[in-house]
């Protein structure tokens, strides 16, 4: 549970000094994979761990090019997200990603696996360190300043969840059903999962409300139920969400307020952009 929202409610300035891209979990699917020679694929699905909800890798649907295996994209390998060209430009080659260690489509993400991919491209351990990034608040994408993280003897077991699997969750609040996951929004600088999308057909029809992963009591995996620590009163109370379009500052602003809870953007290292536009 996040600490209370600060009265005087200061959130908003804090909001609109970080460069926080939002978009959502559909939009991106699809978009394509520009590698440093060659397009590798489309986006397909992203998996994200349960503990930070952080995005750990695109999957890619490599479509005639490598038929055998999947093929995941690091966030580290990421380096900007085209909106216009729906295109996402990747850090890597062709030749880089075939080298990469496989990973059989019918098999879970292994631990080992997610050792061996990070050695061979140099990528930093995620799940080693008290930050989302292992060592880092954040996505560390200098290679030189990659080097002088440490890893901590500490690590903590991450499972890994596919967008695509959880989509269709029941959501439910503190006392009664609310509605079941329809999309997420992803900070896609961060490449962190910000709000799930609930669509409340059967309790509210025709109304869709965002939850922030930070609101979540509990997950229940082997039953697909999601157990948000709110009210279904407040739930039904809070800003209104238009579907279509993305949360501005403002209304995420608006929206903490209203569930007294802090917002994400506060604690944000110093060192990310300023938002633009």
């Amino acid at each position: 549970m996040m600490p209370p929202a600060d009265p005087t409610n200061t959130n908003t300035q804090h909001r609109n000094e970080a460069m926080i891209m939002l978009t959502t979990a559909n939009t991106l699917m699809g978009y394509r994979l520009h590698g440093l020679d060659a397009e590798v694929g489309k986006v397909e699905d992203f998996y994200f761990d349960d503990r930070h909800w952080a995005i750990r890798y695109l999957v890619a649907d490599t479509g005639t090019w490598l038929t055998s295996r999947k093929v995941l994209i690091s966030p580290y390998a990421l380096l900007s997200v085209t909106t216009e060209k729906q295109q996402i430009a990747i850090d890597l080659t062709r030749k880089q990603i075939e080298d990469s260690p496989p990973l059989e489509s019918h098999k879970p993400v292994s631990q080992q696996f997610e050792e061996q991919y990070h050695e061979h491209y140099g990528f930093p351990l995620y799940w080693t360190g008290p930050y989302m990034w292992g060592s880092d608040p954040v996505i560390q994408r200098n290679r030189e300043l990659r080097e002088q993280f440490k890893h901590d003897k500490k690590a903590w077991d991450c499972h890994l969840r596919s967008s695509t699997e959880v989509t269709g969750y029941h959501v439910q609040a503190a006392d009664g059903e609310v509605g079941h996951v329809e999309d997420f929004i992803i900070d896609d600088e961060a490449w962190a999962i910000r709000y799930l999308l609930i669509a409340t057909r059967d309790w509210w029809p025709g109304k869709k409300v965002l939850v922030s992963p930070q609101w979540i009591k509990r997950v229940s995996w082997s039953k697909s139920k999601i157990v948000v620590d709110l009210s279904r009163e407040s739930i039904q109370q809070s800003p209104s969400y238009t579907e279509g379009s993305l949360p501005t500052p403002d209304y995420e602003a608006e929206l903490h307020s209203h569930y007294n809870r802090q917002g994400y953007w506060v604690d944000a290292p110093s060192g990310r952009s300023k938002r633009g536009g």
